[in-house]
């Protein structure tokens, strides 16, 4: 056979000692010769080494730069350019400049100055950046200018930063539009900043004309809309409606608007970065296209009271291609009505969403619970925060209105778990923290409430809700340390608050608590001071001054009184019992007298009337006998005086007839405990609360009484207590 024969194949019978296959003949030659040394570098090779390692030096400070690593990339951009020095030192040693690379030097240089600027060293890359520009080697430096503009950018030295991208727009060729485009829009950017919205309106319409986006087209409005121009607010806006997202397509916005992300994740069991970029596009165009919206919609009418038309031409545009921004909108017309107090028409506009989105009937069913909550149809309410809920569990205001409904109910158990769930889905809700400090208030978990509410105050340093429900726990502790917490808590709130005078009220009762009377004086004087007719400060400062026998400061203080609250008579008793202690009967009779005319059937005033007169040799018979009459008309009452017993209704109204200055046992404020809306904070230190517990306090001032009241004179009465107001018989029961 020869056609193997070329390729060293032969038969065996014709060569038996053939027995190896060798086609090459080598199995006869020998070992391969060694390898020759490896001569001296040239300069040639050395120089190469030297280039490769800047190159490395560079791509270590932009790895470093990518990891947000700035010192370091600063370190390594600063040995490449000295490795670069030594580098064309080397080749200018060995006649080898021709070899010397320009570009690489550029590289180094521009590489130094990005650093330079992400370690916010400013003046040291615009430096940089000066080498590279006015080095006429580099004819692409020009573009540079730009980057410097962005650091005179954020310089907020705006007219330089126009200067140097309008000296990029000088360098940049004619084809380069897109950069042009990105150069105008920064100019338009600064020319904003400086409040030159005409120059930037010229910039960024340049722009819209030639390459729009959405960016530019919202920072137009923004132009419009500083300089009032409705009508181009209202043309921009319809031009708006036709720019897209970059680099979507329909069918991609229309998976991405249907909510199919997470599908389409999970049947490619990997994580589509494509997707969640486009998904971040969407979103952001939607952002500003919602701003937009919300921003030309009550500027489309010339009148404020057409404003609903406004939002109607908008919702229209938007209904086009935006469906659901549209309807988010449709939202903020139901806030709108909200606040302006308009219920029947912001629940009409939310009832329309059952029909629409789960997403967006969720946020409508949370609003119209919370209206149905404020309006008292919590049946209702509840039924609205169960839809919310059931569209979207981990919907925070949804599971606030749910606790709130069951708060109402008195279920705070239950309102505790909705709290505590709507704080694990979002940790910053407030609204749930609040609540549930009040709910723990309710069942006594005082530590827990603490918590709640020092959580509160750490998300929230400047909220004074939070500071006084600090306080008010301290104070219900009862102990010396709880009390001095209580005031310093105060003292704090009081900073924030300045000047509140149920605040300074609060703080003096726990200063008297502490037994410092001094310094309960102090706030009490200085409620009186912001608040003059707080019946309750008034009255207890009368009562500081008389128990100290200072009755001429008391008689002022009580008159205060009198002229708030004329037609309670107790006020002008307590003057007369001064006027009694300071021993001018004179002065007491002719107040008795002037009590008896306007009061002819209150049996104090006879009684005192009488006994004045019996002591200073005046005829008393004529009061005798109307004392005696009105004795016998209410024998009933005249009985359980007799008796040193007080009568049914003191006994059913405390708050209103009892002592001015109570036992301190018995004055531990509730403040939580009168919040009958926990969805909706306390209006700070004086809102509702303090007032609330003010009304139902054992110091609160007494109701105008209208029928008479029996006390004779000598009757024998229990000896009073240490902490009678006034410490005597006569006037301590002009406080019953």
């Amino acid at each position: 056979m020869t056609s193997v024969s070329g390729a060293g194949f032969q038969s065996a019978a014709k060569d038996q000692s053939r027995g190896t296959f060798d086609p090459m003949g080598a199995v006869n030659k020998g070992p391969a010769a060694a390898l020759a040394e490896k001569s001296e570098n040239s300069p040639e090779d050395k120089a190469k080494d030297m280039e490769k390692t800047v190159h490395r030096l560079i791509e270590a400070s932009a790895e470093c730069l990518y990891v947000k690593d700035t010192r370091g990339a600063l370190e390594k951009a600063k040995e490449a350019g000295k490795a670069e020095r030594n580098l064309c030192k080397f080749r200018e040693s060995k006649n080898l400049t021709d070899q010397i690379n320009l570009e690489l030097t550029y590289a180094i240089c521009f590489n130094l100055a990005n650093a330079y600027y992400h370690n916010k060293m400013y003046d040291d890359a615009l430096r940089t950046y000066n080498l590279v520009v006015k080095n006429k080697a580099y004819p692409q430096s020009g573009r540079l200018r730009v980057n410097m503009g962005n650091i005179y950018y954020e310089q907020k030295k705006f007219p330089m930063a126009i200067k140097m991208y309008r000296m990029a727009l000088d360098q940049i060729p004619a084809t380069g539009k897109e950069l042009r485009f990105r150069i105008f829009r920064n100019i338009g950017n600064s020319f904003i900043k400086m409040g030159q919205f005409q120059d930037a309106v010229e910039s960024m319409e340049t722009v819209m004309a030639g390459s729009p986006d959405m960016q530019t087209a919202f920072n137009l409005l923004l132009c419009y809309y500083a300089r009032g121009d409705r009508e181009k607010m209202r043309r921009h806006f319809s031009k708006m409606m036709t720019i897209g997202v970059p680099g979507m397509t329909d069918e991609d916005e229309e998976k991405l608007s249907s909510n199919n992300l997470e599908h389409f994740d999970a049947v490619s069991e990997r994580q589509d970065a494509l997707r969640e970029e486009l998904q971040t596009r969407l979103e952001l165009h939607q952002e500003r296209l919602l701003t937009s919206a919300r921003l030309t919609a009550p500027l489309v009418e010339d009148t404020e009271e057409r404003w609903v038309e406004g939002y109607r031409w908008v919702m229209d545009q938007l209904r086009q291609d935006h469906e659901a921004v549209a309807s988010k909108l449709e939202i903020d017309v139901a806030m709108t009505y909200m606040k302006k107090r308009q219920f029947d028409e912001a629940l009409e506009v939310l009832k329309a969403f059952e029909r629409k989105d789960q997403a967006l009937r969720a946020v409508a069913a949370s609003n119209l619970s919370f209206i149905y909550f404020l309006e008292g149809e919590y049946e209702q309410a509840e039924r609205e925060a169960d839809v919310a809920m059931r569209s979207d569990r981990y919907n925070a205001k949804a599971l606030v209105n749910k606790g709130n409904c069951l708060f109402v109910a008195g279920n705070y158990h239950g309102a505790r778990d909705m709290y505590l769930e709507a704080v694990g889905v979002e940790a910053d809700c407030v609204e749930a923290i609040y609540n549930l400090g009040l709910t723990n208030i309710r069942l006594n978990a005082l530590d827990q409430a603490h918590h709640a509410f020092d959580k509160l105050h750490t998300v929230l340093p400047s909220l004074p809700e939070a500071i006084f429900q600090l306080g008010s726990i301290y104070e219900r502790g009862g102990t010396v340390n709880d009390l001095e917490q209580a005031a310093k808590t105060y003292e704090m709130l009081l900073s924030k608050a300045p000047g509140d005078p149920n605040l300074c009220s609060r703080l003096g009762l726990v200063y008297e608590k502490l037994e410092d009377d001094s310094t309960a004086c102090h706030w009490h004087t200085e409620a009186h001071r912001h608040s003059p007719t707080n019946l309750n400060v008034i009255s207890w400062l009368g009562v500081w001054y008389v128990k100290r026998e200072m009755y001429e400061q008391a008689i002022d203080y009580f008159n205060k009184a009198s002229n708030v609250q004329p037609g309670e008579v107790k006020w002008q008793l307590m003057v007369t019992s001064c006027y009694r202690r300071l021993g001018d009967y004179n002065k007491a009779l002719e107040l008795y007298l002037e009590i008896h005319e306007k009061h002819p059937e209150n049996i104090e005033a006879l009684q005192y009337l009488e006994a004045l007169c019996r002591d200073l040799g005046r005829p008393h018979d004529e009061y005798s006998r109307k004392l005696e009459k009105l004795r016998r008309s209410q024998p009933q009452m005249q009985q359980q005086t007799m008796q040193g017993g007080m009568t049914k209704q003191q006994q059913q109204a405390p708050a209103q007839r009892g002592k001015l200055r109570v036992d301190r046992p018995d004055r531990n404020p509730q403040p939580a405990q009168e919040q009958k809306e926990p969805e909706q904070p306390v209006n700070g230190p004086g809102g509702r609360d303090q007032l609330h517990e003010q009304a139902r306090s054992p110091m609160a001032a007494p109701q105008a009484r209208a029928g008479a009241q029996a006390r004779p004179v000598q009757v024998d009465r229990p000896k009073p207590d240490d902490d009678d107001d006034f410490g005597d018989t006569d006037v301590g029961n002009l406080l019953v």
